[in-house]
């Protein structure tokens, strides 16, 4: 964690406010580089009612992670609006409701850590104390747990959570960035899942493989389980962790 974050636990109280009565309002939706988990772009393309093909080549960018050399994200951004957001707005987020993870959890940081013997995680919480930010020291009454819980922020963090293990495995086991093919198997299983589901209702991509009829099904009509599943299918075309079949 850098210099301006600042360790919390989840007692702690929370002393910051976020409200168009904020001087800074909408600031930290700006001159940002906004990394999406598939989680958050699951969301975000059901909320917006379009593909996730449509979703990736309208709103985003592709990269290689400069540590897990896995391909990641994040938001088009627009030089001409300041660098802004997508969806943000004069009145705020305009898809607040299905807001990526980070910006759920502003201003706070989350790192997990799991135990590879266990399998258990446990998390720890940071303030990121930014200077455009003028939120800090309005009392809002609640602890960090408190607030956290206000966010809806249960589900992303599971979510992503199955993917910090997948980052795991592929740091251990294929150290640095991956061929073409495997890339793209990755992106499309995790982020591009309509494309994903089309595959494997189509063309018989998951044939031979120990993957239940119920679990196929489910993914059809699921996206939480279909990208269970493509996360499932990284892993082993991957990695060779084994499918387990029900």
């Amino acid at each position: 964690m850098s210099d301006e974050m600042v360790p919390v636990s989840l007692e702690d109280d929370f002393s910051f406010v976020c409200s168009p009565d904020v001087s800074c309002f909408n600031q930290c939706c700006r001159d940002l580089n906004q990394f999406l988990t598939p989680y958050d772009v699951l969301r975000l393309k059901n909320a917006l009612g379009i593909s996730s093909h449509e979703f990736l080549k309208k709103y985003t960018l592709r990269h290689n992670g400069p540590e897990s050399g896995l391909p990641v994200v994040t938001f088009k951004m627009d030089p001409a609006n300041g660098y802004a957001c997508p969806f943000v707005t004069p009145e705020g987020c305009s898809v607040y409701n299905d807001r990526p993870a980070s910006c759920r959890m502003y201003p706070l940081a989350r790192a997990v850590v799991r135990s590879r013997e266990t399998g258990k995680t446990e998390e720890y919480f940071a303030l990121i104390e930014e200077p455009h930010c003028h939120g800090f020291g309005g009392k809002s009454g609640q602890t960090v747990a408190q607030w956290l819980a206000g966010q809806d922020v249960v589900e992303h963090n599971a979510m992503n959570d199955k993917l910090v293990e997948v980052i795991g495995l592929k740091n251990r086991i294929m150290p640095g960035p991956l061929d073409g093919v495997d890339g793209d198997r990755f992106y499309m299983a995790s982020y591009d899942l309509d494309t994903f589901r089309e595959q494997i209702c189509d063309k018989g991509l998951l044939s031979g493989l120990p993957v239940s009829a119920g679990d196929i099904k489910r993914a059809q009509g699921d996206d939480v389980a279909l990208l269970e599943l493509g996360l499932v299918w990284i892993k082993y075309v991957l990695f060779g962790v084994p499918i387990k079949a029900e």
